[in-house]
């Protein structure tokens, strides 16, 4: 028996025993004081074996630049304490790095050689319409379900407020704001203005609040729906717009960043040389830029990351406001990753590291590897399998990820999945292919026929040492090649 639950009845009892024992019997008071004390413990069990939530938070277009990632100017604490909440997965991989190509394949568990989707157009739906999404496998377990914001698929920025390429099978509730944003576009500072808004290098420091913007609305419309189902568990996604071109965010975030503090990537002369010419996306090499406009463009990066950021501490502040924190599941990941710069690239759809790894956590109750990092290889379809298990809900069998479950208990477990990531070239339509294990990254453009790439992470983390046509690395690439074949 717990004394401590009920102090004023044992200072009662100590201090005026004689006077209880002549107005309740002996027994009776003991019974009174058994039957709170159960009824006390049931309801700590009732508690304890209701189902976990889940709050599954996205940021479109985020790479690791991040300060729990040991980047050593961006400012991201509220995510930076998802690293100490749960587990930091720092070697975490996209399927594909593209929006729409990489969600299909989290939200389904599958690859996109099973989705068919590999295009920003493509509904899953009209290729593999049975199957069940990660939303919709809660759905039907009881859970209320809704998102708010961009999870599925939607054209940034023109499609923002509407349901973009959204699943309505996925969902009981559904919010799609539009802030200020949109209204102050003709403000934008661009600098591809040949380009499509969407795919631009625009900016701007923005008038007015947080509260303005649509972000900060997808975090109110989420956090909205937590209140409203607290007592009932729950998977609510948010699906934050930014980091994502035009890069746009109250002027405070900018200041955050003095322009003299920004750092173009060093790199060695030459080392483009021996690339393949389908391993290049921007086309002419930084877009022409220079490198005053480089650093403009990057520092309006780095302010949109520190607006979400502070949008993510909204949703992790209401979850404690409500007595939620311990018995939810908070999983942050980015669609892809995202080049500023290097290799002369900029965005996605390239097969360097900096475009397919992406800053990956896990926060789950009770985990013994809580508050560690972990440096095994995973992916991203991994989400599904794992929130599955944690969840205590069945699977689809047919799912490619593993369950992270013993990475969460012990980070630094024996694991050896490698991660695959590929993306399609156009005109002429192929594909690349890439493999990544702890220490290696392999990629064959066209099944090898225009080209190949192979850099040893242990000595060359920035890949700047193409070991592919390397007569000593002949045996490691053959089992490489091997590897991404299988």
């Amino acid at each position: 028996m717990n004394f401590q639950l009920y102090p004023w009845v044992f200072c009662l009892f100590n201090q005026r025993r004689q006077h209880i024992f002549s107005i309740l019997p002996l027994r009776i008071f003991i019974f009174t004081l058994s039957l709170m004390f159960m009824c006390n413990q049931v309801q700590g069990q009732l508690n304890d074996d209701r189902p976990y939530n889940v709050l599954f938070i996205a940021s479109d277009d985020l790479n690791n630049h991040l300060g729990s990632y040991g980047h050593p100017l961006v400012k991201s604490p509220n995510i930076d304490k998802l690293a100490e909440m749960g587990v930091l997965f720092e070697k975490a991989y996209c399927q594909y790095p593209q929006c729409s190509q990489s969600r299909v394949s989290i939200m389904t568990g599958l690859r996109p050689d099973t989705t068919l989707v590999y295009d920003l157009k493509t509904n899953f739906r009209d290729n593999i319409p049975t199957v069940t999404t990660l939303p919709q496998l809660f759905k039907e377990n009881g859970y209320f379900v809704a998102r708010s914001g961009k999870i599925f698929h939607y054209g940034v920025p023109g499609d923002i407020g509407t349901n973009g390429l959204d699943d309505p099978q996925s969902w009981h509730e559904v919010a799609n704001p539009k802030g200020r944003d949109k209204a102050d576009e003709h403000l934008l500072t661009n600098y591809t203005p040949k380009r499509g808004l969407g795919s631009s290098l625009s900016f701007l420091a923005a008038d007015g609040g947080d509260e303005e913007q649509t972000d900060a609305m997808v975090a109110d419309e989420a956090i909205r729906m937590m209140k409203a189902h607290v007592d009932e568990p729950f998977f609510i996604a948010a699906g934050f717009f930014r980091p994502h071109c035009p890069y746009i965010a109250p002027k405070k975030y900018f200041d955050l960043y003095p322009l003299e503090a920004i750092k173009l990537p060093e790199e060695p002369e030459g080392h483009l040389e021996d690339i393949p010419k389908p391993a290049f996306w921007t086309h002419p090499l930084y877009w022409d830029l220079t490198e005053s406009q480089r650093k403009e463009v990057i520092r309006a990066y780095y302010a949109s990351v520190s607006f979400v950021d502070a949008q993510v501490g909204r949703l992790l502040d209401a979850l404690e406001e409500l007595g939620l924190a311990d018995h939810t599941i908070v999983v942050f990941w980015s669609d892809h990753g995202y080049h500023l710069t290097e290799h002369g690239q900029w965005k996605k759809q390239s097969l360097f590291e900096e475009s397919a790894r992406v800053p990956f956590y896990i926060s789950a109750p009770g985990m013994e590897g809580n508050g560690k990092p972990s440096r095994r290889v995973v992916e991203l379809i991994d989400m599904y399998p794992t929130l599955a298990s944690l969840c205590g809900l069945e699977a689809p069998a047919y799912l490619a990820g593993k369950d992270l479950s013993p990475l969460l208990r012990n980070p630094e477990t024996d694991w050896d999945y490698p991660a695959l990531t590929q993306v399609r070239r156009l005109p002429d339509d192929f594909m690349g292919r890439a493999v990544r294990t702890e220490r290696w990254r392999y990629i064959e453009w066209d099944e090898g026929k225009r080209g190949a790439q192979l850099y040893d992470h242990d000595i060359d983390p920035k890949e700047f040492n193409n070991l592919a046509n390397n007569p000593e690395f002949v045996r490691v690439r053959e089992k490489l090649k091997k590897l991404l074949r299988d």
